[in-house]
């Protein structure tokens, strides 16, 4: 380092630059090589010649400045600190692309750290320069600034409503459908850091007319393509029942059903979440997921993805369909679904956050459950806090249904909630008299356990009448 350094002001511009390039490979490397490049007080001589030396220089010292500002928000404080952001800005009205690139690309940097940070490159002045940047033909350079632009916009309503306002908006609509696969991801991207804000940003990117357009995405041969695009869908949804219905008017829900089944692992997860955002606003949103036939995808995901976090928000969102009626439930419970929540919820390899979320799909899905096929298995497996709303569920059925009350008698349900042993005076001991409130009493006497024992002793104690 302490070698470079000097190199920096040699009178040869070759060495000048390839010594800078030296630094910031060694910056770049980790963060305490970028430490020692700040310590050396080498910034302050790479901002000055930032702002003299010709393009090649330039470049080279804004790749030094990216390589220490990317490590943590201290090495891009101390680059602020030193009076770069000025000189960086200065350098994204360049002639030369490569140094409007390097300069974005080290403000996009510093900006993704933290909201001080980029509100310091806002206030420096990089925003509507970016947006410029953004419509110059290189798309190298059109990658670079909108990810920049997206890392400004993701800390903060403020900060993006900043963005917005320089109009960067109807720029990136428009760029949906280039056929770069890179500068597409950036662009879903920066889209979905905008709308995840608020309802009223979500509104302006929609405005932007990126429907039916972005449903094309889903399509794409490239993965991160459709996990941006996927995202992006679902940060318009997850605010208003509104949103969400116009993302289904447009395809949106079906489209996105389409793509979790061409994908696998965390690029199906934006979808996944979308879908339970989606039937969580109401009843009618949760009848179009499952009229896509959303609740089998969902279910292929709950049984076939390894990663936990992907089983725990399949297994939310089908918790977010199944909840509303008992239409919604059974949709859910005919495709087998609950069984393999129930041995999620019970497995001791599965993570804290999916057992959590598997239980509550189970408790939401059997409160509105009256499909008794898919509660019955659950009298036998499911333990004791569970056991109780199924038990609940069958005390609201059985009541009223005749052919329902045989058949709970030959299927053997009838002796099990016999075996059941409940506190008394508890809601599972109501439940469980309501249950046998619907048959005779020698019936229930019958199911009972020991009720065989019974029997013999009355056999050996009978006298049979002699003539």
């Amino acid at each position: 380092m302490a070698l470079l350094r000097p190199l920096l002001l040699d009178v040869v511009p070759t060495i000048q630059q390839t010594a800078a390039l030296a630094l910031g490979r060694l910056a770049n490397y980790n963060d305490d090589l970028a430490e020692a490049v700040v310590k050396g007080d080498i910034l302050p001589q790479l901002v000055y010649s930032l702002a003299e030396q010709n393009r090649f220089y330039k470049k080279a010292a804004a790749f030094v400045l990216r390589a220490v500002g990317k490590h943590s928000p201290q090495l891009a404080q101390a680059i602020v600190d030193c009076g770069a952001l000025d000189t960086l800005v200065i350098c994204l009205e360049d002639f030369d692309p490569g140094v409007k690139e390097a300069a974005a690309w080290a403000l996009g940097y510093i900006a993704r750290h933290n909201a001080e940070l980029s509100q310091a490159v806002v206030d420096a002045g990089a925003v509507p320069l970016l947006v410029l940047c953004i419509q110059e033909p290189e798309i190298a350079l059109k990658r670079i600034a909108v990810s920049a632009l997206s890392d400004i916009a993701k800390h903060s309503p403020e900060l993006a409503q900043t963005v917005v306002d320089a109009g960067v908006i109807a720029h990136l609509a428009q760029m949906i459908l280039n056929p770069d696969a890179k500068l597409k991801r950036q662009v879903l991207s920066a889209l979905s850091q905008i709308a995840k804000h608020s309802v009223d940003l979500a509104e302006m990117v929609v405005e932007a007319e990126i429907f039916p357009v972005v449903l094309t995405c889903l399509k794409d041969k490239d993965e991160y393509v459709k996990k941006n695009a996927s995202t992006l869908i679902r940060e318009i949804a997850k605010h208003t029942p509104e949103l969400s219905q116009l993302i289904v008017n447009a395809g949106g829900v079906a489209a996105v059903i389409d793509c979790i089944g061409s994908c696998k692992g965390n690029i199906r997860l934006p979808g996944i979440m979308l879908l339970g955002y989606v039937a969580a606003h109401s009843e009618n949103l949760a009848m179009a997921v499952i009229i896509s036939k959303g609740v089998p995808q969902l279910s292929l995901c709950l049984s076939e993805e390894p990663e936990d976090h992907i089983k725990a928000a399949a297994a939310w969102a089908l918790g977010h369909i199944g909840r509303h009626t008992p239409e919604h439930a059974r949709a859910v419970a005919v495709t087998n679904t609950l069984p393999v929540l129930l041995s999620l919820y019970m497995s001791t390899e599965s993570s804290e956050d999916l057992q959590v979320k598997s239980k509550k799909a189970i408790k939401n899905i059997l409160q509105k459950c009256t499909y008794l096929p898919a509660l019955e298995p659950f009298l036998y497996d499911a333990p004791p806090n569970i056991l109780k709303h199924v038990v609940g569920q069958f005390s609201k059925v059985l009541p009223h249904d005749s052919k329902a009350r045989r058949l709970f008698v030959t299927s053997g349900g009838l002796k099990k909630v016999q075996e059941i042993k409940a506190e008394p005076g508890s809601l599972l001991q109501e439940y469980i008299n309501s249950i046998n409130n619907c048959y005779p009493e020698e019936i229930v006497r019958y199911y009972s356990p020991g009720y065989s024992e019974t029997l013999l002793q009355r056999v050996d104690s009978y006298q049979p009448l002699t003539n």
